[in-house]
């Protein structure tokens, strides 16, 4: 299990860790989710070693990390733009790790194709770097992570470079992967869906702290602030409550609301809607427009009705800045 135990870093004025806790658990994926700036990358090296606390302690299996150098962890680190080595091939990549660990050179290369094979790339040994896609390339800098048998995987948004479609597939094909081999792992990401789609629980930072940590059922249900719901994409939200989509309905037997805005979207269109002086957030896909049966202008009203037994109550009140975010 890796412990961090109220770890805070400081560079200069900012502060990307302030008294920060964290546990992961065997076998468990935990995202570090939040927007730019906000200290998930530098909790990340924290872990690995490439930068040390101000305060706090970080723990594995028992074993306090401080002073450990980051090749003595025994972890692996991933990447974003994979890093792989350019004048080497598939094989001699994997191979790297077991190789400076003096690993017999017979024995590493046939664990390395053991992996290539394991991710889905028998036949692909003697190739060079320079002729895969990114989804091999993927496949590659993941065999190269895992080969060494390292104690906690660390993704630094390894999905990132890539282009919707595959970094969609090659998500759930990555979280299998790593449940197969009953590894734990920490996976830094701004993309909320990512979050979603890969971790046992997703931690939620902002401003150097954890707002919330919890699986995401749990943050989808229970966001414990407006800052948190924003976040995780509810788009109505107030100083102590959010409303999920579902919640909202168009119907001629609601109370009258006026339509302050109408912008089309690639599937329906988005609308500000006003009802008693409070603002409502709406998207209505091209299907439901055309079941209305009704002109959406500026300016007209329509019946809105809230099924207000959806709506969430915070267990912390927000601030104005939060509240604005």
């Amino acid at each position: 299990m890796l412990i961090i135990d109220k770890v805070s870093k400081r560079f200069g004025s900012q502060w990307p860790a302030r008294d920060l806790s964290l546990t992961v658990g065997q076998g468990e994926i935990v995202a570090l989710l939040g927007p730019s700036g906000c200290g998930k990358s530098t909790l990340l090296k924290l872990i690995a070693g490439l930068v040390q606390p101000d305060a706090g302690s970080i723990r594995f299996a028992g074993e306090d990390l401080d002073g450990v150098a980051p090749e003595a962890r025994h972890f692996a680190l991933m990447f974003q733009d994979f890093a792989l080595f350019p004048h080497l091939n598939v094989l001699e990549n994997v191979c790297f790790g077991l190789v400076e660990r003096r690993v017999p050179r017979a024995e590493a290369r046939q664990r390395a194709a053991g992996l290539l094979a394991t991710v889905g790339l028998a036949g692909y040994e003697r190739r060079p770097v320079g002729q895969l896609s990114g989804g091999e390339a993927q496949r590659v800098a993941l065999a190269r992570a895992l080969v060494t048998e390292p104690r906690l995987l660390l993704l630094d948004e390894p999905f990132s470079s890539l282009d919707a479609h595959l970094r969609l597939a090659l998500q759930a094909e990555f979280r299998q992967r790593i449940r197969d081999l009953g590894m734990s792992a920490v996976l830094v990401t701004h993309d909320r869906q990512e979050a979603f789609a890969m971790a046992d629980r997703i931690a939620l930072l902002h401003e150097g702290q954890i707002r919330q940590c919890a699986a995401p059922a749990s943050l989808l249900s229970s966001p414990v602030d407006s800052w948190v719901a924003r976040f995780i994409g509810f788009e109505n939200v107030g100083p102590d409550w959010a409303l999920p989509a579902a919640a909202l309905q168009l119907d001629a037997q609601g109370r009258d609301a006026c339509i302050d805005s109408v912008m089309p979207q690639a599937e329906g269109v988005r609308l500000t809607l006003n009802q008693a002086g409070q603002h409502y957030i709406m998207s209505l896909s091209g299907r439901e427009l055309a079941a209305l049966g009704a002109s959406l202008q500026p300016g007209s009203e329509i019946g809105l009705q809230i099924d207000e037994s959806r709506r969430l109550r915070f267990s912390k009140v927000s601030t104005a800045a939060d509240y604005n975010y």
